[in-house]
């Protein structure tokens, strides 16, 4: 009889033994194995006065809807040499040449204002702020969160991309 209580005794031991906490504690931050993020660019904030309450424009008795400004493709035409581009051959994963430095360019079909989303890891310059990107004509438009063009591309070869930045800087995109 005794030894049915100790076994019992030793059996609740060993469970509570292998009882441990696991959650995370911030004391112990030289346990961490990650690196540091880096800080990221943020876009800016744009402000205005709102219009007075029951100052409605439309019969539903809401405001018009703002339009974004933004500028328009059709301002740059495409190179005479330029080649057929369609949204679905450049959904993925690009590397990005750009004034002798690389990084990674994502770019997805998901609908973002008038394109679609797309961002950048590692750019430097104007691409750090790439939020989407779309396809007009034979070229493709990479803008910034807010809608503003930051560069145009064209296709040069089977998997290659070739354009300027607003700024100037000559960019490329391969596979």
């Amino acid at each position: 009889m005794k030894l049915k209580y100790a076994a019992t005794g030793v059996a609740i031991l060993l469970s509570l033994a292998g009882c441990q906490r696991t959650s995370y504690s911030g004391l112990d931050s030289g346990a961490s194995s990650l690196p540091p993020l880096e800080a990221q660019p943020v876009p800016s904030v744009q402000s205005g006065q709102l219009p007075p309450p029951g100052a409605a424009t439309s019969p539903n008795g809401f405001p018009a809807a703002p339009t974004p400004a933004t500028q328009t493709a059709a301002t740059d035409a495409a190179p005479a040499t330029a080649l057929d581009v369609t949204k679905e051959s450049m959904v993925g994963n690009w590397r990005v040449s750009n004034a002798g430095a690389s990084c990674d360019m994502f770019l997805t079909l998901t609908n973002l204002g008038s394109g679609s989303r797309g961002g950048t890891r590692g750019c430097a310059g104007p691409l750090t702020a790439m939020g989407s990107w779309e396809v007009a004509g034979k070229q493709v438009v990479l803008k910034d969160r807010s809608g503003n063009v930051l560069g145009r591309l064209y296709k040069s070869a089977d998997a290659r991309y070739d354009g300027t930045t607003n700024t100037g800087q000559p960019i490329s995109l391969s596979r």
